[in-house]
């Protein structure tokens, strides 16, 4: 198989120019999927290029792209929010709808699974969702921001460290995220769910993933990420994910046969 890697840029609704990744298996991929990544990460995380690349092998053609603000997009990330980055999400999906096909699968990592949560009964054409350790809420989020709670209520902004960077959260952010209700939209998903998380997750509670499934109507499936760290920094758990989520997805949006795995 002739794969290939783009550079591709779209707008978002704001008219912000998103930066993205277009991983292409040949000229006729069996699927579109988008891959939203985790909270304050880049389309270049581990988990994200390695679960991306490796599904374009098995013939699923793959659109990661970073959010406003992050990586290489355009934007400002302190005027973003969870209600921004599902307006991303929707917005990738257009790009794919007018440039080859509208995206069959949906696959978030950590808040990114959130995001396709929230997102996926605005891409009709979706048939199948997939997180990776992704919280049950978006408020979960507010678990990193505790400290910074208090001094974002009074000033209306403040500079967080997460993962040795430094952000500016606003309080429109944790504004928005107390709007959501994500229980409902996982309850009226209306496509295939697959969820996948590690026990070992000391991000996002593995309590999450089962919050998640409970709420969920068949077809659902629950795979253990088991000795997997929040970010699958091993390459071996990101291609085990991988590997699982083309097999599975197979059933959905017709994944290519590969190592046995795929139908």
């Amino acid at each position: 198989m002739s794969r290939e890697s783009r550079k591709v840029v779209f707008q978002n609704d704001r008219g912000d120019s998103l930066a993205a990744r277009l991983e292409l298996p040949g000229p006729e991929p069996s699927a579109h999927a988008v891959f939203a990544h985790c909270f304050t990460c880049s389309k270049d995380v581990a988990a994200a290029s390695r679960i991306s690349r490796r599904l374009s092998e098995l013939g699923v053609a793959v659109l990661r792209f970073d959010f406003t603000g992050l990586g290489n997009s355009d934007g400002d990330f302190s005027n973003t929010s969870f209600s921004s980055n599902v307006e991303d999400l929707v917005a990738a999906a257009d790009h794919l709808r007018v440039t080859g096909a509208a995206p069959a699968l949906l696959v978030g990592h950590s808040l990114g699974g959130a995001a396709v949560l929230a997102a996926a009964g605005r891409i009709p054409e979706s048939r199948a969702v997939a997180t990776i350790g992704a919280p049950s809420r978006p408020q979960h989020v507010l678990r990193l921001l505790e400290d910074s709670v208090p001094e974002i209520e009074e000033t209306g902004v403040a500079a967080v460290t997460l993962g040795g960077r430094t952000f500016r959260i606003r309080k429109q952010f944790l504004g928005d995220l107390e709007q959501q209700n994500l229980g409902e939209r996982i309850r009226t998903l209306g496509r295939a769910l697959l969820v996948m998380h590690s026990p070992q997750d000391e991000i996002v509670p593995i309590d999450e993933a089962r919050k998640i499934y409970d709420l969920a109507r068949h077809p659902k499936s629950f795979v253990s990420l088991d000795g997997a760290d929040h970010l699958l920094t091993r390459p071996a758990d990101s291609e085990f994910a991988a590997r699982i989520l083309a097999a599975w997805s197979s059933r959905y949006v017709g994944a290519r046969e590969s190592s046995g795995l795929a139908r």
